[in-house]
Order: structure tokens, then C-alpha cells, then sequence
């Protein structure tokens, strides 16, 4: 019977090949779509519960001043709080998907199990770095224009260890020429990608911010992470009557709501893969109906050959399957080697996990039964006489 199946299916290859194709590039886009909500749900769940995030109460883009810090350290169970300021700088005279922070040197500590320097350039002069730095940072250290770039950047740009990158400032005017004096990696479970350029919170500072320091967020360490939900309580009611209030949350739940600025994105994708859904089930359904129309007189002779409405019901079935499956695996594997890593608008790099290619290969079967359910009924309920008199 299967080999019966295979004959039909190729018996209007050109039909045949457009229906495969509309598949697979109806699975495909659905898949990448599936790919942006995979990728947008990663950057939500990259932070961490155990750290804390303090921003602005009234908006991200609100700055706080810097002698914030101190007093969020004195509070009990703080263990270390250390900032970050998005640069947001053109490289090459074009905003590329790079995203660039300005860190102080309490970063590097908070974050060594999440990043890991591979590569690093040696200081020119031997110096000491804090107890709990990485030595490998003492170059970056010793040079106030030094950077470390993620991996991931190296390899997209080509850059080199100690290459001198010029930077075009947008919210901070004016050209930015840092030195490249480490190399890292991001570490398994860790909240950072690999598509990173950290430097110097003081040179912003400096040149930046006319040498009056404002974050705008603070990431803060605890002792007891238990303690996260009291201790963020602590925080936003010691600034609450402040000019600038704070909004104090977990790691995790800052980047979720980061991502909610995108509004109903992910809605709006999912109401488009409806759609796509939709367009597909129509165009397998037609071609299918068309198929069965033109066997018609075969069909009769195959049941009186001896073919149950069973055996029939099954055959069209079966055809339907094989063509929108073959098309729907091949679109979402397409679209999982083929967007995995890759930068889109505002996500760096795009994530698209296995679950969503084995949801849009079983969408493809499931097309491939509803599309083909008419079709075979009909068929199997044909009567012979009927079939054998019917003339198109």
C-alpha cells in the first residue's frame, strides 16, 4: 500500500513539488516565529533569582545617581552591588546589534559564574589585581579605554586581542576609542550571551558624563538569597520619598520585564502563526481534493479489485501526511540550523530550541490528517458504479 501512496504522490510531480514547498515555507516561518518567542523567553529567563536588580521606579531609561550604591551596600545581607549603563554606541558608523555596557570594577567579581575570560592581553607592568578579581583582568585593569569583548563579537566582527575599536557615541557624543584586553565566554547557566562589549564605568564617567556619575541600574548581590524578597523591600522603601524612587526586583524578573517593553509582540507572533497555520491546512485540503477528483475512476477499480473504504480512507490519509510532513520537517529544521545564533532586529542572537521544531513537525502531520480527512471520507464512501459512470 505505502508503495501505492509514493506512485500517487508522484504522479503530478510539478503539483506535488509546490505543495511541498508551501509547506515548507509555511513551517518555516512558522518555526522562525516560533524562534523570536523562543529567543525573547531566553533573554527573560537568562537573569538570575538569586541577584537583584534596582532601577528607576518610573522608566528603564531614568538614570539614578551613583552614591546609591553605598547606601544599598550598608543595608544587611547586601554583599555587593556594582552597576551598569547601557552605551548604545555605533560601530563602523552604523548601529549594529552589539550591545555595549559600562561596568564598574564590582562586575567582574558578582559575575564569575556566569563569565569566564579565555583570552587576555599581559599589563606592561606587572601590578596586583583585587583578591576576588580574575588575575586575568589586570591589563584591562591597569588601562582605563580597555574593554572585554564576548566571543561571539570576535568572531561576527574579526577583531583581534589588543585591536583598538572606535566606537561613535549616540546618547553620549563623540568619538570612543577602547582597546580590546580580554576575551570572554559565557559559562554554562550563565545570564550574559557572548555578544558583549564591557568597559570602564569611569571612563564614561569622564568623558561621558562630565565627571558626575548616574547608573542606570544597579545589580546587587545577597548574602542569603532567601532573603532577596525582604531585602529588595529595604531598598525601594529607603528611596521612596526620594526625587528619584526605585524599583527593586529579582535579575529574572527584570529582564521579563524588559522584554514587556516590546509590548504584544509575542501575541502578535502567535496570531500570525495561527495564520500561517491556517493558509497551509487550505492549500493541503485543495490539493488533496484535486488529487482524489482525478482518481476517481481509480478508486472505483481499486475497490473492485477488493480495497475496503478502510484501506482507501487510509491511502489518502496517508498521502496527505507524507507530503506536508516532509515539507513541515524540512522547514523547521530549516529554520533551526539556519536562524540558530543568528541576530534579528533587537535580539542579538537567536535562540530556537527542539521543542519548537518538534511542534511545528507535528502541526505538519496534523495538517497533513485534517487536510487529507475530507478527501479520503469522501473516497472510502465512493460507490463503485458511481465512480465508474462519473465523467469529468
Amino acid at each position: 500500500m505505502l508503495q501505492l501512496v509514493l506512485i500517487n504522490l508522484f504522479r503530478n510531480p510539478l503539483r506535488s513539488a509546490l505543495t511541498l514547498g508551501s509547506v515548507l515555507v509555511a513551517l518555516f516561518l512558522y518555526s522562525s516565529l516560533g524562534a523570536v518567542l523562543d529567543s525573547l523567553q531566553a533573554t527573560a529567563d537568562s537573569g538570575s533569582r538569586e541577584r537583584l536588580a534596582t532601577r528607576h521606579a518610573i522608566a528603564l531609561t531614568n538614570f539614578l545617581p551613583y552614591d546609591y550604591k553605598d547606601r544599598i551596600l550598608s543595608i544587611p545581607g547586601v554583599k555587593r552591588v556594582c552597576t551598569q549603563v547601557w552605551f548604545g554606541g555605533l560601530i563602523g558608523g552604523q548601529r549594529q546589534r552589539i550591545t555595549q555596557f559600562a561596568v564598574d570594577d564590582d562586575f567582574w567579581p558578582m559575575y564569575t559564574k556566569d563569565l569566564q575570560i579565555v583570552e587576555w592581553s599581559e599589563p606592561q607592568v606587572a601590578m596586583s589585581v583585587p583578591p576576588d578579581h580574575d588575575p586575568h583582568l589586570a591589563a584591562y585593569h591597569a588601562e582605563r579605554t580597555a574593554c572585554i569583548v564576548g566571543r561571539g563579537v570576535m568572531k561576527k566582527k574579526g577583531w583581534k586581542l589588543g585591536q583598538t575599536i572606535h566606537l561613535q557615541g549616540t546618547r553620549y557624543r563623540g568619538g570612543w576609542d577602547m582597546t580590546i584586553r580580554g576575551v570572554y565566554v559565557k559559562l554554562p547557566g550563565g545570564s550574559w550571551n557572548e555578544d558583549l562589549i564591557l568597559f570602564h564605568n569611569e571612563y564614561l564617567v569622564e568623558k561621558g558624563m562630565g565627571g558626575k556619575p548616574s547608573t542606570g541600574v544597579f545589580k546587587v548581590e545577597l548574602s542569603d538569597p532567601s532573603q532577596s524578597a525582604a531585602i529588595a523591600t529595604q531598598i525601594d522603601a529607603m528611596f521612596e520619598n526620594s526625587d528619584n524612587a526605585t524599583k527593586t526586583e529579582s535579575e529574572q524578573a527584570f529582564g521579563a520585564g524588559f522584554i514587556s517593553m516590546f509590548g504584544n509582540v509575542p501575541f502578535a507572533l502567535r496570531v500570525i502563526g495561527l495564520a500561517v497555520v491556517f493558509t497551509i491546512l487550505v492549500i493541503s485540503a485543495n490539493t488533496m481534493v484535486m488529487a482524489v477528483r482525478e482518481r476517481t475512476s481509480e478508486i472505483a477499480v481499486l475497490k473492485t479489485l477488493g480495497f475496503t473504504d478502510g484501506a482507501v480512507f487510509g491511502m489518502v490519509v496517508a498521502e496527505a501526511a507524507i507530503l506536508t510532513t516532509g515539507g513541515g520537517i524540512a522547514g523547521a529544521l530549516l529554520a533551526k540550523f539556519g536562524l540558530q545564533g543568528k541576530p534579528l532586529a533587537f535580539i542579538p542572537a537567536m535562540t530556537i530550541t527542539w521543542a519548537t521544531v518538534l511542534t511545528a513537525i507535528l502541526i505538519a502531520i496534523g495538517l497533513g490528517m485534517v487536510s487529507g480527512f475530507i478527501p479520503a471520507w469522501q473516497a472510502s464512501r465512493l460507490r463503485i458504479v458511481d465512480a465508474l459512470r462519473r465523467v469529468d
